[in-house]
């Protein structure tokens, strides 16, 4: 089960990571997987304000992980594009999967080895034919608890 929403705006993008934020629980893991500048961090930023993090949200690109402590849960949010080589296991993902906050981790692909079964994967994509902020939004869950999330996403968006 898969669920395409299109966004016009930075501000929509947003609005959906604040709308999935409640939903979410320690040990859940958010990949997000897209071009660079296609909104993986700006829906980052709605997720954080959902959670009730104040900090402002920075792409973790040269830190590669950045900690958010002061939400509800705390968020992780790794920018693993640098590890090309593969070289995630060295930076301990397995902890913070299984740790205390939810994990949002950009360009999954370079961790694909690390990852756990069950995860949400939204696939970002640039509809630059259709304007310049137009977004396609993918939600591919896997896993029972994130079909029920999806379908749950789906239900506030429609107001149901």
């Amino acid at each position: 089960m898969t669920v395409t929403v299109k966004v016009s705006t930075p501000e929509e993008t947003m609005t959906i990571g604040q709308q999935i934020a409640p939903l979410l629980a320690p040990k859940d893991i958010i990949l997000l997987d897209g071009d660079l500048g296609a909104g993986k961090t700006t829906f980052t930023k709605g997720l954080a304000a959902g959670l009730g993090i104040k900090r402002n949200v920075k792409s973790p690109t040269f830190t590669i992980i950045r900690e958010y402590q002061d939400g509800r849960i705390p968020l992780y949010h790794m920018d693993v594009y640098r590890l090309e080589d593969g070289s995630g296991d060295e930076l301990g993902l397995e902890e913070y999967f299984n740790g205390d906050g939810v994990s949002v981790v950009e360009w999954s692909k370079f961790v694909a080895d690390e990852l756990p079964a069950d995860y949400l994967r939204i696939a970002f994509k640039r509809l630059d034919d259709l304007g310049e902020n137009q977004r396609e939004l993918t939600f591919e869950p896997h896993g029972a608890r994130f079909v029920t999330m999806v379908k749950q996403l789906q239900e506030k968006r429609h107001g149901k």
